[in-house]
């Protein structure tokens, strides 16, 4: 029985919806709050820069945990009134919501018996306390909770059975049903937005049974809740064998509550893959389905052709239900500029489902804040986070490029960033975890999985300049794996400090962005040679600087930590006056000034220290190289500095450059010490014997500030030095740390932190107990 199809013919155009990421998260007995990870908790103001992107409609905490925790008696309604009045004001329309990945307060559980009835009280409490809001998810993602909290004992509270699922989502949906049951006595106009994640599992023939189950399983908390859950329902067997009464089932048959407008959360790691062959993949990819030990993996990372994405599925759940469709999450943890494509796609593939007749009214940009720890299925508290429209590690939150694409979205504009035509990492050859590639099943290769409509069209490149340096070549190699257009540019192809020279390569090559990484570098050299130090750090930057003004180009340019006295005792941040005690730093502070005079628009970075695999020759790489042949290696013990690794500096300059960012930034990976500290802990976590190292005092030529430890007022982006170091001690010994370290770039933001998923890597021994 499938609830009657919409069948409006004159459909509204597709709105922009903003999510927000409130997950209150019970491991054991440790909660792990995302509101007050991201500072919402605290800052009301944030309604302000979310209108500022032209969403429509917000989903919304007004958290059964967080407002109720001891009972509707005690509720404290302080934080809801004034955050639901504010989008009121804003004209946004918010679609609230009382449970997201939770389990409620301390005294219940979703295997609570009482659970759906004390949800039901509080939804009806919210309800007679904003008899205006419309829009409700009483609970969000039913059936993906279910699995993490039921199946696979991530979270609390922690079953490893299909009884504890099955329980777990019976009480989720019950309790979806009486929270719209009471809510609807006061709002009897309230609609019911039904999240879950939309995914598909495909597989290798041995692998069928499995593959079709949880196909069919997806679809439970929907099915439920539109009385389709009986005799006839394809899991109906497997529900009975969870030992479950059979009413239980029933009283949904009895008691529909179809959604009015069906949330579908889609991410990378939606589709999956199971294979039989598990030696072909990476390890932590591997388990047991069923008694047979396989693999079960991102499909993208997989398929030799990419799957179409999520237009084919929303086919298929339109064809189930007939009810309307809201895409209510779309994210990635990826760079920017694949965050970027990722919502570009997204928002085509639900237009062209509206052109081939299916309600699709929304797409709902997730999150607008960021989120941390998805990588660990928020069971970890390491810092991990995954920047959305605003990056909350700066002291306000920052908007990135996102938020200025939902704004041409929500207008109707043209899309006007230049990397939205290079294709995203789930495309593109590199992505694949396992040689060869799979074959693509013959249903999926018979759709185009081209991606957004922009690509294949000419993209404008980013100029690197610095086509000999360190850091212009490591910017080549960053700009590769991201398919980002680029050309790297040798002084002889333009000579920044000759202005026509200047001109011409700009007419040339018609880039967006210019990344400037030439100049001057000889510190102590240019004690002696200070006109040409001025001209190459100084004078070229200047003019390159007003050219970019003058054409509308974004500019990266880079200057020093020694552009500092060193008569500070704690890190210098952005705004600290310069003081320059060399001819190197001057040129660098008066490059800065001529810089932004130009140019306010151009993005300064200071930083310092460089280390990293691709070269042999930077501090860390010759420490460790004399250490381990036992030859003595002097370093400095009076100069206090902060270390800065190459990969991550580069990631986060061209991050910021595709959000235009601007003024001064300080960028490095922390950790204040002095040369021989860093060599001394370089060595200890390389396990290299560190005797022969020289500690002291160096008379260097040019004078050095004492201290010029780097900290920001902006933000830090960077990673600690100690993972820093860890992942270049990965790579030192190897043939081509390359490809290795680009792809431990990838890999570590892909597989678990795109979206929110693991789906089925930690439970793939939790289906031996059913029966198919």
């Amino acid at each position: 029985m499938n609830p009657q199809k919409s069948t409006n013919s004159q459909r509204p155009p597709l709105e922009l919806w903003g999510g927000l990421e409130c997950t209150v998260n019970r491991v054991r007995d440790e909660y792990f709050s995302q509101l007050d990870r991201n500072g919402h908790a605290g800052r009301a103001c944030d309604i302000g820069r979310f209108a500022a992107t032209g969403i429509r409609a917000i989903r919304y905490p007004v958290l059964w945990e967080r407002t109720a925790p001891e009972g509707i008696d005690g509720a404290d309604w302080s934080w809801p009134d004034e955050r639901l009045q504010a989008l009121r004001d804003a004209g946004i329309t918010p679609i609230a919501g009382l449970v997201h990945h939770g389990s409620g307060p301390r005294h219940t559980s979703l295997l609570d018996p009482g659970f759906a009835e004390q949800l039901a009280a509080y939804a009806g409490a919210v309800a007679a306390r904003y008899p205006w809001i419309t829009y409700y998810t009483p609970v969000n993602e039913p059936c993906t909770t279910a699995r993490f909290a039921g199946l696979y004992g991530v979270w609390y509270p922690h079953g490893r059975d299909d009884r504890s699922f099955v329980q777990a989502l019976l009480n989720q949906c019950r309790a979806v049903v009486l929270s719209m049951r009471a809510i609807r006595a006061v709002n009897p106009q309230a609609k019911l937005v039904q999240t879950d994640d939309l995914g598909k599992t495909y597989g290798t023939p041995e692998l069928g049974h499995v593959a079709e189950f949880y196909n069919e399983r997806r679809w439970l908390a929907w099915d439920l809740l539109c009385g389709m859950v009986d005799e006839g329902h394809a899991l109906w067997d497997y529900l009975l064998k969870t030992g479950i009464a059979a009413e239980e089932f029933l009283w949904f048959r009895d008691n529909p509550c179809p959604p009015d407008i069906i949330g579908v959360n889609y991410y990378v790691t939606s589709e999956r893959w199971l294979d039989h062959r598990p030696e072909r993949f990476p390890e932590h990819h591997r388990g047991v389905a069923d008694g047979i030990p396989c693999a079960d993996i991102e499909a993208s990372r997989v398929l030799a052709t990419p799957t179409p994405g999520i237009a084919p599925l929303l086919s298929e759940i339109w064809d189930r239900y007939g009810i309307p469709l809201a895409i209510t999450e779309a994210h990635i943890d990826a760079n920017r500029e694949d965050q970027l494509r990722w919502l570009l796609e997204i928002w085509q593939a639900a237009q062209q489902s509206q052109r081939n007749g299916i309600d699709v009214r929304a797409v709902t940009v997730w999150s607008l804040l960021g989120s941390f720890d998805w990588n660990s299925l928020v069971t970890q508290n390491r810092g991990y986070y995954e920047p959305g429209p605003f990056d909350v590690r700066s002291p306000t939150p920052r908007p990135t490029a996102l938020a200025r694409m939902m704004k041409e979205l929500s207008l109707g504009a043209p899309l006007s960033h230049p990397v939205l035509r290079g294709q995203g990492w789930w495309r593109r050859p590199g992505r694949f975890l396992c040689h060869p590639p799979v074959a693509t099943p013959a249903a999926l290769t018979s759709i185009a999985a081209d991606g957004a409509r922009l690509v294949g069209t000419q993209a404008a490149p980013i100029l690197i300049l610095g086509a000999t340096g360190t850091l212009g070549r490591a910017f080549a190699r960053v700009c590769r794996r991201r398919n980002l257009s680029y050309r790297l540019l040798s002084r002889q192809e333009m000579d920044i400090a000759d202005a026509a020279s200047v001109e011409r390569a700009l007419a040339q090559y018609q880039p967006w962005a210019v990344i400037n990484t030439c100049g001057y570098v000889r510190v102590d050299e240019a004690e002696g040679d200070a006109a040409r130090c001025l001209r190459e750090n100084t004078s070229g930057p200047a003019i390159l600087a007003a050219a970019c003004a003058r054409h509308g180009i974004h500019l990266t340019t880079f200057s020093s930590d020694l552009v500092f006295d060193g008569r500070q005792d704690r890190p210098y941040v952005e705004s600290d006056p310069v003081a320059p005690l060399n001819v190197y730093g001057r040129s660098k502070a008066e490059a800065e000034v001529a810089v932004l005079d130009a140019n306010p628009d151009a993005l300064v970075v200071r930083t310092s220290a460089f280390f990293g695999p691709w070269d042999a020759y930077n501090f860390v790489t010759l420490a460790l190289g004399a250490l381990e042949r036992g030859e003595p290696f002097a370093a400095s013990n009076d100069l206090t500095i902060t270390a800065t690794y190459v990969p991550d500096l580069v990631h986060a300059c061209l991050d910021l450059a595709i959000d235009r960012e601007a003024g001064i930034w300080h960028l490095s990976n922390g950790g204040e010490l002095t040369w021989a500290e860093l060599a001394l802990k370089a060595a200890g976590r390389a396990g290299i014997d560190a005797s022969r190292l020289e500690a002291r005092a160096i008379d260097y030529p040019a004078a050095r500030p004492r201290y010029c430890a780097l900290g920001s007022e902006r933000g830090i982006l960077l990673p600690r030095l100690d993972q820093a170091l860890d992942r270049y001690l990965e790579l030192r010994n190897l043939d081509d740390p390359e490809i290795v370290e680009l792809q431990h770039t990838a890999e570590s933001r892909q597989p678990l932190a795109s979206g929110h998923r693991q789906q089925e890597e930690t439970p793939l021994d939790a289906v031996q107990a059913r029966n198919c």
